[in-house]
């Protein structure tokens, strides 16, 4: 394929009487000084920039309004306003990246060529993507655009990042479920930059794993549209029993990351940027974590105890807390991590209920409380007994005569607080209470003003050096330094020569004087250097002149990017062409149309001793895919003896440490692997094992498929994010024959390191104290509306909460299998044997012609307890159902 370029580039202006020279790119290097690392902080409005540049960040990232970012409910920015958000940003010595980390659809592929392109010529200095097809249509629209993989990828190990490397990823954003120790491996065993969340939101489920949203909904978190099931909450059933948590509902709710403590660690373990996690946040957020975060990597740079002041804490958790942790950073403690009593922001601890007495409650303190707080008693919002609201007035208990009023913010001791007219139930408040602080108006406002002022607050520092030669131009050579140590230069002068003085030659004093008038700039000089020749006389009119123009060059020299070839041509047809003529080639070498085939995935040694023949003999292979990975020695020996196809699961995560799980499942003998990430993959590749891709490497168009089909796998198996639509426009566009499609399942929804188990039914923290209750338990979760939820543990402790009801695409196989497919499968988890072979053979009558696709999910539904759904691959999805 031919491709040609043009060269896009900043403009520079010129100011009239003055020369400039840039001596050096604008942008040298855009490395990180892996000393220093780059603080990186969310943004999902302009005016969030601007909070985040003036705040100390050195880079910034965010989503545009045209789509393909994982927070689709940010605000945003305008496509038309991306080149002037660039140039905001230089001219501030800030680097910015371009969210574009969604799976990307067949359908939308030539829509995603344009936005990168708009991308490219805005300046922008990296794109996060997650598809791997659209990696690969980044790298062929602009080469030398840097592409960090996002989270979503999730890269959990040096051999996963590997791969991506050599798909031409230049920097990997860590999932959250490592710790520093495991990033530290990671750093010693790659040479790929490494970026890692500091503080946020927690994501229960692995981040481009969690399939909750577009189970329940039809709105994927993989494609921005979150609808935070793991915020609700759930009840647990365990054997069949309710278990009674007390207070515990929220089961899944993780408390808010916070790493300030961790900063001289993480640097040490080689993470080169910290990430701040709240594009949905807003600007006052932006400006309080940025700003506590740029101090405490400034003093871990600088070899000073980092040390998290009760303040400082306190003003972090006012702009947004559910609890603060350190996440798995310091590795798994299930009962930190989900304490289970709270999902909503709660801010900070003000004191306790010691008397109730309408209008007025007496607290004890704990911390600062002022007029205009607001403020929230504990409580439980699902049944409305959690009050709250503005602090009116403050008031000095009295034990003689009436109280007297308070100003000012009390710091502690007894005080009487009132509030508004009909604010609070009084009924529901009681002695021993909590109340908290969920905002502080005057913290607010100081924030804001961080931003919102005319002047620039977050200054470049700048040398000046300047040659005053009497007979010689006056030259000014003036050096911007951005944070992460790459710097800008120019050079100007003016057009005449200066005189020698019959007085007051200049001095040093006066350029100095001149120079640091700096005030309404994002500059401020540090230091000065003059070399005075000859007793020139330089009028101040000249030095003022001289100073306005290059502080003008400098900023456009920041602003100018460095040149980038953008293909001139649209990539995408002629990849498409080149693949229809593959399809096509690979259709007309084929006899006949091989017929379709039926898989069977099962989930214990009793589910698969049920596919004995003449059980199974229909079936064209048999994937197990057990919690115990012992077992799987049996499960091989099995397909030996009745002559089937055994296809082993690898967990869907592969961490530090556990590559040697793939070794000692390749040790039994089976027929191959149903590969669940990129190591595993890597690894059947290299040792010539039969492999099929699952749905968690997210095929989801043609480009994806196309790619992983380098690695030879027999099948790749197409994501669980695509709907009935989106599915067949991946069948039309790639070799339908290597496409797997799951059929009928119960939807992985929640995969996550996080152990209910541990957290709920264990006195232990951990999977070195927790006493294995999952491999003596059954546990459901029950939801809202009253779905009880299968949950399930693999060997590494990872939890997968399941979607009750089992889900039917037999409505759309007919048409699948005319557009080529021919693999289809079946998954069981809690089945009993009856559901399993009536399920087989609905299935396998519908894949001879026997049965209507209708007629097998009327069936089928009709005969579980819980019914089964079209599920994702029905015609047309509520979005809102979830809600």
């Amino acid at each position: 394929m031919v491709v040609g370029w043009y060269w896009a580039f900043g403009v520079c202006g010129k100011v009239a009487g003055v020369a400039v020279l840039p001596n050096e790119s604008a942008l040298a290097g855009m490395s990180s000084d892996p000393v220093r690392p780059e603080l990186l902080a969310p943004a999902g409005s302009r005016e969030a920039i601007r909070a985040a540049i003036e705040n100390g960040a050195t880079a910034v990232y965010f989503g545009l309004q045209s789509g393909f970012n994982a927070r689709a409910r940010a605000t945003n920015i305008a496509a038309a306003e991306l080149p002037e958000v660039m140039a905001e940003l230089h001219g501030r010595g800030v680097r910015g990246y371009v969210t574009l980390n969604t799976l990307v659809f067949s359908s939308e592929l030539a829509e995603f060529e344009a936005t990168v392109k708009l991308c490219a010529a805005a300046g922008v200095d990296a794109v996060l993507l997650q598809d791997l097809g659209a990696v690969r249509l980044c790298q062929a629209i602009c080469p030398d655009l840097p592409i960090h993989a996002s989270t979503q990828m999730t890269l959990t190990s040096a051999e996963c990042i590997e791969v991506a490397k050599d798909l031409g990823i230049s920097r990997v954003v860590l999932p959250r479920e490592l710790s520093v120790d495991e990033i530290s491996k990671l750093h010693a065993t790659t040479q790929v930059p490494l970026e890692a969340f500091v503080h946020g939101a927690l994501c229960v489920a692995y981040s481009g794993q969690c399939l909750t949203s577009e189970s329940l909904g039809g709105r994927s978190a993989n494609r921005g549209q979150c609808a935070q099931a793991c915020r609700l909450p759930y009840e647990l059933i365990c054997d069949g029993n309710d278990v009674d948590l007390g207070a515990m509902k929220y089961l899944l709710s993780p408390q808010d990351l916070a790493a300030y403590e961790l900063t001289p660690e993480l640097i040490a373990a080689g993470v080169i940027s910290f990430k701040i996690e709240g594009r949905l946040k807003t600007p006052e957020y932006v400006a309080n974590i940025t700003k506590h975060y740029r101090e405490a990597i400034d003093q871990a740079v600088a070899g000073n105890l980092v040390e998290w002041t009760p303040q400082s804490r306190r003003e972090m958790e006012l702009s947004f807390s559910r609890g603060f942790s350190a996440g798995w950073l310091k590795g798994c403690d299930h009962k930190e991590l989900v304490p289970g009593l709270s999902s909503s922001k709660r801010g900070v601890i003000v004191g306790t209920v010691v008397r109730v007495m309408p209008p007025r409650i007496t607290l004890r303190l704990e911390s600062p409380l002022s007029r205009g707080d607001g403020v929230v008693f504990d409580g439980d919002r699902t049944t409305g007994s959690e009050q709250g609201g503005r602090v009116y007035e403050l008031f000095a208990p009295s034990q003689n005569g009436p109280s007297q009023r308070l100003e000012g913010t009390i710091q502690q001791g007894l005080v009487e607080v009132e509030f508004g007219s009909n604010a609070i139930d009084f009924t529901q408040i009681t002695s021993g209470q909590k109340l908290w602080k969920t905002d502080d108006p005057q913290l607010t406002q100081a924030l804001r003003k961080t931003f919102i002022g005319p002047d620039p607050l977050a200054k470049l520092p700048v040398d000046v050096a300047m040659i005053a030669q009497a007979g010689e131009p006056l030259s000014v050579t003036l050096t911007a330094f951005r944070q992460d140590g790459t710097t800008a230069t120019i050079t100007a002068s003016t057009d005449e020569a200066l005189p020698v003085a019959n007085k007051h030659p200049i001095d040093e004093t006066k350029l100095h004087e001149q120079f640091s008038r700096l005030g309404h700039t994002p500059f401020e000089l540090r230091e000065l250097r003059a070399e005075i020749v000859g007793g020139p006389m330089v009028p101040l009119s000249l030095l003022s002149k001289l100073r306005q123009a290059a502080i003008t060059q400098l900023m456009e020299a920041l602003v100018q990017p460095e040149p980038l070839r953008i293909a001139t041509e649209p990539i995408l047809p002629a990849w498409r062409d080149r693949l229809q003529a593959v399809r096509t080639s690979t259709t007309a070498l084929e006899t006949s149309a091989p017929p379709a085939q039926l898989l069977v995935l099962v989930r214990s040694l009793e589910h698969l001793e049920l596919l004995t023949p003449p059980g199974g003999e229909s079936l064209a292979g048999v994937y197990v895919d057990f919690a115990d990975i012992r077992h799987y020695r049996q499960a091989a020996e099995w397909g030996r003896t009745h002559g089937q196809k055994v296809w082993l699961a690898t967990p869907r995560i592969q961490k530090p440490g556990e590559y040697p799980l793939f070794l000692a499942m390749a040790k039994h003998g089976a027929h191959g692997f149903l590969v669940r990430n990129l190591a595993g993959m890597k690894f059947c590749t290299s040792e010539q094992i039969p492999f099929v891709i699952d749905f968690s490497l997210n095929c989801a168009n043609e480009l994806t498929a196309e790619y992983l089909a380098g690695f030879h796998p027999e099948r790749i198996t197409a994501s669980y994010d695509l709907n009935r639509e989106q599915l067949l426009d991946l069948v039309r566009e790639t070799d339908a024959s290597r496409l797997e499609v799951v059929v009928h399942q119960q939807m992985p929804m929640f995969h996550m390191e996080h152990c209910v188990y541990c957290a709920v039914l264990s006195p232990g923290t951990n999977k070195t104290n927790c006493g294995r209750p999952c491999d003596t338990h059954l546990v459901e979760l029950r939801d809202r509306v009253g779905m009880q939820h299968p949950l399930t543990a693999d060997v590494g402790c990872r939890n997968t909460l399941f979607n009750a009801q089992p889900q039917s695409a037999a409505e759309v196989v007919p048409e699948l299998i005319a557009q080529g497919v021919r693999s289809f499968r079946l998954e069981f988890l809690n089945q009993n044997a009856a559901e399993i072979r009536r399920t087989i053979g609905e299935y396998t009558a519908l894949l001879k012609g026997e049965r209507l696709g209708r007629d097998v999910w009327q069936t089928l539904s009709a005969s579980n307890r819980v019914g089964v759904t079209r599920g994702t691959l029905e015609e047309r999805r509520n979005p809102l159902a979830i809600l």
